[in-house]
């Protein structure tokens, strides 16, 4: 909250740029943004900073709250930020003000009859068949990806073989990381023997993949 006061009081000018916000990530770090208002529907503070955070690494935004000029204080959202957060930010919670002071909601609560899009076109997040029992089985819930453009939020998981299986599901998170700073334990978990293992083995996918490349953890869930 304390973040977003600032950026307005540096970045305010009571015409154009009346709201700021701020964002915390999975790593407890904050982004702001500053609204653009025009006549033909500029941009949120909430879009705005979700944007920034997003550029600075952020996968799996945490909090977000915004804030008014001219002593309005916290802002809640509105509707079409309310729909954002809840189609690619499930899991976020927003600080919101009520007559009893501000408090954090789950985004669920403030959209508690969301439009559900699933039926609409959704992200494809692709499997080799070999995967299917371990998805099946909960045993695999973690795949690394390299130049894969995949966001939180619902998923089809395909399962490519003659006969290709789909099975609906979720992207829970997405982490940006550099190939060496990925640990032990997360290299376990999408069934590598250990860190140093990644590079060889994502290089059956990735065949032009190099050391210091980024790669995403995603985490994913399969509907129930």
């Amino acid at each position: 909250m304390n973040a977003a006061r600032s950026a307005l009081r540096t970045g305010g000018d009571g015409n154009i740029h009346t709201v700021a916000a701020a964002v915390l990530d999975e790593d407890d770090r904050v982004h702001v943004g500053l609204n653009l208002y025009h006549f033909t529907g500029g941009p949120c503070a909430e879009l705005v900073a979700l944007a920034t955070a997003r550029t600075a690494g952020a996968r799996a935004p945490r909090l977000i709250v915004a804030v008014g000029d001219a002593g309005r204080g916290v802002l809640a959202p509105c509707g079409r930020d309310r729909q954002v957060l809840a189609d690619y930010y499930p899991g976020i919670h927003v600080v919101v003000p009520t007559s009893e002071g501000t408090r954090i909601e789950p985004i669920a609560t403030l959209l508690p009859h969301t439009y559900q899009w699933e039926n609409q076109q959704v992200q494809r997040l692709r499997f080799r068949a070999k995967h299917l029992p371990a998805v099946r089985d909960g045993s695999k819930r973690i795949t690394m990806r390299f130049n894969d453009p995949l966001q939180v939020g619902p998923a089809l998981l395909v399962f490519a073989s003659d006969d290709e299986v789909s099975l609906p599901g979720r992207i829970t998170s997405t982490v940006a990381k550099p190939i060496e700073s990925i640990t032990d334990d997360e290299a376990r978990e999408d069934g590598f023997t250990s860190a140093a293992d990644i590079l060889p083995g994502l290089r059956d996918y990735y065949p032009d993949l190099q050391p210091g490349d980024e790669i995403v953890i995603v985490r994913f869930d399969l509907d129930e």
